[in-house]
């Protein structure tokens, strides 16, 4: 740096002084005209005396502190023109490396749920209490309320009182039997004589996860007693059939 200012303070003084020089000189010319060529001689040969022993001193190809500061002036550094390394991509023969995501698996919701409906729908694997509740979950999950469960001992024949979504009173027996057992005439009259006269049902509904026999389905059918056997409740349950009170009996 202190090379260059230095160039460039000679190359000032130069100019200056070549100027002032070049002026005196053609003012002296202009008197005495048969002066100036004994002048311009002198100064001719002393310029060349001077320039010999720069060129002596200085080793040769080694540039002078003025060459320096003109190739710095008209020749600037190559870094100004290169652009970045962003711009110009990843070097020959690196290749861009690029994030790669992984999706997520699915969740299989679809399969769990089958699964849990599947479960859910064995209801001859229920115990009485938890039957009783299982109907009345599938009585409030299709509309119906003031859902209740009141089966056991002096239950007088009903399992679960609810209110239908036309507003009917809906009273339900539940008769959770293995498949070798059915559901008697016996069984539907205990139930018969109670859910109008103590329950003032008026929708009386019988649920079991086996089947009724002939006598009791005649019985029903006097007394007006809907009854669900096994497949109809599994049909319900999964929603391929209506809830009892939205089938034609029971409308």
């Amino acid at each position: 740096m202190r090379d260059t200012a230095f160039g460039f303070g000679a190359v000032a003084l130069l100019i200056c002084g070549g100027a002032l020089a070049a002026r005196t000189a053609w003012e002296g010319a202009c008197r005495h005209p048969a002066a100036v060529l004994p002048v311009a001689a002198l100064g001719t040969a002393f310029l060349l005396l001077r320039h010999l022993r720069r060129t002596r001193r200085r080793p040769r190809g080694g540039p002078g502190p003025l060459s320096e500061a003109v190739r710095e002036l008209f020749d600037p550094p190559q870094e100004l023109f290169d652009p970045p390394q962003e711009l110009l991509g990843p070097p020959p023969g690196e290749v861009a490396r690029t994030a790669v995501l992984t999706a997520p698996e699915p969740v299989e919701a679809e399969e769990e749920a089958e699964v849990e409906e599947e479960e859910a729908a064995d209801y001859a694997a229920l115990d009485a209490d938890a039957f009783e509740d299982a109907i009345a979950a599938l009585c409030e999950r299709d509309g119906c309320t003031d859902v209740r469960v009141v089966g056991g001992a002096g239950d007088l024949g009903a399992d679960v009182l609810a209110t239908a979504p036309d507003g009917r009173r809906l009273v339900v027996q539940c008769k959770c039997y293995g498949p070798g057992t059915k559901v008697g005439s016996q069984d539907l009259q205990r139930f018969g004589g109670t859910c109008y006269a103590v329950h003032e049902a008026e929708l009386a509904v019988c649920v079991t996860t086996s089947e009724y026999t002939a006598p009791a389905l005649d019985y029903a059918q006097q007394c007006a007693i809907l009854c669900l056997d096994g497949e109809e409740l599994a049909a319900w349950s999964e929603g391929s059939a209506p809830p009892p009170w939205q089938t034609d009996d029971g409308l």
